[in-house]
């Protein structure tokens, strides 16, 4: 289902970032987008932590695609 909602900890297992650095990620504007449906909850859509994944190829170390 593309737009599955799921929690930090399966982000992090789709992305092998750990919860605690998505929330820094979140904290500087940077990774994937994030849903706040309320003061503590923090929602990610599959398909959209999928996409980020997929947007930040690379071909060789230090040269941005």
């Amino acid at each position: 289902m593309t737009g599955e909602f799921i929690q930090p900890a399966e982000a992090a297992e789709l992305t092998g970032i750990s919860v605690a650095a998505l929330a820094q990620l979140r904290h500087r504007g940077q990774g994937p987008r994030f849903y706040k449906p309320t003061a503590r909850a923090v929602l990610y859509k599959r398909s959209e932590v999928l996409a980020w994944v997929e947007a930040s190829v690379r071909t060789k170390t230090g040269v941005y695609a």
